[in-house]
């Protein structure tokens, strides 16, 4: 099934219809009426899976995917144009451009916990390059995965995009298949099996993976807005998002502080009883339910801690005075538990941060600019925001990935395109002129190659047609000097 999905799509993007411009932004209008026809049954999907509302999921999910279609339709005759680079003398005469171009068939492996834009983002990118694409979406968002399979086909050209569903056999079948480009969004752990899988064919991958991100709190911030900002990064989506911050650094002095800056958030956010709030959501399923609720055994808690395992539920919790050794800090939380580590200054925090896996995210909250660049030139990640969270994410001209042990590659508006196309580099020679190329020629002399170099080492500005010329003259010049030169000799 999968080996016949992967074949018929290769075959129909070898036919080149996908070549045209024309008919990509076609595709990416229709993937837009899918989001925008089908609100409502995508509103149904995600509240039997994460029991998310329809307000979260237009602002987690649907109007990034929108934006990032409008934009592709905008830009995408740009992106895919040749892009001319600098010459030197030898090739000033030439043609010398990078032409994007379709990689061919991109298998897209989603995750489970933004179960749309986790796919439909990447496709964007896929569509806009001139790929075909195969789209896996998570078998924990069941719902999502079912409505995604039986939409897709309704509104996108079934010849070069296919939904395959399932679970971890499907997902081997269709790694063992040959693909051009895999995108894999999900945990560090299986994303190495991916990469394991993709080097048999020798299949380039970009993965988005997640880790600890970590996040400062500095004694010279405003910590009731630091807060609050965080209280709404770490609970939104019940903490299952790959940026959350993942834990606090803080000095001891201003934990209680923290901690009573978070209760009065969450007072604000969902009330006396998150349970019963519209904003709050629920742990994907009883497994990852069971894992979450472990984490807290060795923690002291300072907020929440109540759960609900038939509802999969687990309140937004605080744990304080947590130690670098226990449990919860040994992997990645993916669940609403915040735990603090309190270090004595910056630069434990900066060392503890480095001593452990480069984190997809950094966030730090701090009024001092010292304290800031010191963050940022002493520590690396795959993004960075300052003063708040997860809003790097959303601005579709920055890079999003990851580094290390947090992925590879990036996506997001262009960078998504960029990720997916081959930038092929493209050199014209037209027949005239060929006196000048004597210097590469056997038999090769010192003069030669005093020529040679002199051609080869001189780089060209940006010319106009003008300028052109002046160079075409300067180069007649030049070889005629350099052939009376060797004359001579």
């Amino acid at each position: 099934m999968e080996k016949q999905v992967a074949d018929g799509l290769r075959k129909a993007f070898q036919s080149g219809k996908s070549r045209p411009l024309q008919y990509r932004k076609q595709q990416l209008r229709a993937l837009h009426r899918l989001i925008t026809e089908r609100q409502a049954d995508i509103d149904q999907a995600l509240k039997q899976d994460l029991n998310r509302n329809t307000y979260n999921n237009s602002l987690f999910e649907l109007i990034g995917i929108e934006n990032d279609i409008k934009l592709a339709e905008s830009d995408m005759a740009d992106w895919a144009a040749p892009q001319p680079v600098k010459k030197n003398l030898n090739s000033a005469l030439d043609d010398v451009y990078i032409k994007p171009e379709p990689l061919g068939v991109v298998l897209i492996i989603g995750t489970w916990n933004y179960p749309w834009a986790m796919i439909l983002q990447p496709l964007v990118g896929a569509i806009a390059a001139g790929n075909a694409a195969v789209l896996k979406p998570s078998e924990l968002s069941e719902h999502s995965a079912r409505l995604m399979k039986e939409l897709l086909p309704l509104y996108l050209d079934k010849e070069m995009y296919q939904v395959v569903t399932g679970g971890v056999p499907e997902t081997q079948e269709l790694l063992k298949q040959r693909f051009d480009h895999i995108f894999y969004t999900g945990s560090s752990t299986v994303g190495k099996l991916v990469m394991e899988a993709a080097a048999h064919h020798l299949t380039p991958v970009t993965l988005e993976l997640g880790g600890k991100s970590p996040c400062y709190i500095d004694k010279n911030c405003d910590i009731a807005v630091a807060c609050r900002r965080i209280t709404w990064g770490k609970f939104t989506n019940c903490g299952q998002t790959c940026i959350a911050p993942d834990y606090i650094l803080c000095e001891p002095s201003i934990q209680d502080r923290i901690v009573e800056e978070i209760q009065n958030t969450l007072q604000e956010f969902y009330q006396k009883d998150p349970k019963s709030s519209p904003d709050y959501c629920r742990i994907i399923n009883t497994r990852h339910f069971d894992r979450v609720l472990a984490l807290m055994n060795e923690c002291t808690i300072a907020l929440g801690g109540e759960s609900d395992r038939s509802q999969c539920y687990i309140a937004p919790t605080v744990l304080r005075d947590v130690l670098p050794h226990f449990k919860i800090m040994q992997e990645e939380i993916f669940g609403p538990l915040l735990p603090i580590v309190t270090v004595n200054d910056l630069s434990e925090a900066i060392n503890f941060i480095n001593t452990r896996e480069k984190p997809l995210a950094l966030y730090v909250f701090s009024s001092d600019k010292t304290v800031i660049k010191h963050m940022l030139t002493e520590t690396t990640s795959g993004g960075v925001t300052v003063n708040d969270v997860l809003m790097h994410y959303t601005v579709d001209t920055l890079p999003f990935g990851g580094v290390g042990n947090s992925g590879m590659g990036r996506y997001h508006g262009r960078h998504t395109f960029d990720q997916l196309s081959h930038h092929r580099a493209c050199l014209i020679k037209s027949f005239a002129m060929e006196s000048l190329n004597d210097a590469r020629y056997p038999p090769l002399t010192e003069a030669r190659l005093r020529k040679a170099k002199y051609f080869l080492q001189h780089r060209l500005c940006s010319c106009s047609g003008v300028c052109v010329w002046a160079v075409i003259a300067t180069i007649l010049a030049i070889g005629l000097l350099v052939g009376l030169i060797v004359v001579l000799i």
